[in-house]
């Protein structure tokens, strides 16, 4: 392979590296673990009282731009290690991060009253990119179309959240059910004392 292929190659490996595997590790490592046991993600992004535009894009409030960066994080720490590959490899790892962060922009037009064009939908299904109507599923409902970038990560998502709440369901009530036994326990040694 020539030089000038082998630079490419290197660029589109380093873009699509940060944006796949970027978005797997903010998902499944930030937004996820939010929604199950944390309350900054819901308390910012979810927030009914303001526009989706307002809080993504122009606030200026410590904990939506504290939110933002902890998402932005995982990408942040996938591109590191790009950056000792050459020139080529850093220039793809920082264009992936910078169209990460115009698709945040992007994804939150709704509010503004964007709808998206039948040939950007038709192209963004394909890649299974996430659009802004998907992501205005996700202000509506916080259960549904997780993936920053794309859509593929929404079903695993889900399924983790699903399983994750389940699991937490039946531990509460396996402790409830040890502290009724404790308590009829002490009550009896209490009686035989």
């Amino acid at each position: 392979m020539n030089s000038a292929g082998g630079s490419l190659l290197m660029f589109l490996v380093a873009f699509l590296v940060v944006a796949v595997v970027g978005d797997f590790a903010s998902t499944f490592g930030y937004h996820v673990p939010q929604h199950l046991w944390f309350k900054l993600h819901l308390r910012t992004h979810h927030d009914r009282s303001r526009s989706y535009w307002d809080h993504a894009v122009i606030s200026k409030d410590p904990e939506v731009m504290l939110d933002g960066f902890l998402g932005a994080i995982p990408y942040l720490i996938v591109a590191a290690p790009l950056f000792f590959f050459g020139p080529f490899s850093i220039a793809g790892a920082v264009f992936a991060l910078v169209i990460g962060q115009l698709h945040v922009w992007w994804r939150h037009t709704t509010d503004l009253g964007w709808k998206s064009p039948a040939a950007v939908r038709s192209f963004c299904r394909f890649f299974h990119i996430v659009l802004p109507e998907d992501h205005d599923g996700h202000h509506r409902n916080p259960d549904v179309e997780f993936g920053d970038l794309f859509r593929f990560y929404d079903a695993p998502a889900r399924a983790m959240v699903g399983y994750v709440r389940k699991i937490q369901r039946r531990r509460r009530t396996a402790l409830k059910r040890l502290q009724r036994i404790q308590a009829i326990r002490m009550m009896r040694r209490a009686q035989q004392a």
